[in-house]
């Protein structure tokens, strides 16, 4: 599973250097993404056979709207990248405000699918689904970080 996710962010990171085409290539970048993260989502979650055409279509809603807010993230981390060297105060606070913001819509979104993936099968199911989601999440957060320059203090 991790060299899945390893795999698949080295392409996550690799599509900062395709600019002039970036919304074509982020969809074609995402749909691959999203084609090896389904397959893990699905080798860990075990809805009952009377269960799973219910938790596929909430993934598949779940996963189109977390894409749009994977957008969002890409358009924040290019312009913290652009900016980082020569950042003003003003800038790092408004820049903050949009990452919390969208942190927060992440976490909403999560919350939001749990709930409805336990309503149409039932909590162990979607408990699966949040461990899993959560972990790989992590995953993504902690490898952008990892590769995210610091503003450095005068």
């Amino acid at each position: 599973m991790k060299k899945v996710l390893l795999a698949s962010l080295f392409m996550f990171f690799a599509m900062a250097g395709f600019s002039q085409t970036r919304q074509s290539e982020l969809d074609l970048i995402q749909s691959i993404l999203g084609a090896q993260k389904a397959q893990i989502v699905f080798s860990f979650v075990h809805p009952a056979p009377s269960q799973k055409e219910a938790f596929v279509k909430l993934y598949n809603e779940y996963e189109a709207q977390r894409k749009i807010l994977g957008k969002e993230r890409i358009q924040l981390l290019e312009e913290y990248v652009s900016q980082w060297q020569h950042m003003t105060n003003e800038q790092a606070d408004a820049w903050m405000k949009k990452v919390l913001a969208l942190s927060t819509k992440r976490d909403k979104l999560l919350k939001k699918y749990y709930k409805k993936i336990k309503k149409a099968t039932d909590a162990k199911v979607a408990t699966q689904f949040y461990e899993v989601e959560s972990y790989i999440l992590t995953i993504i957060r902690y490898n952008i970080l990892e590769h995210i320059p610091f503003v450095q203090g005068d």
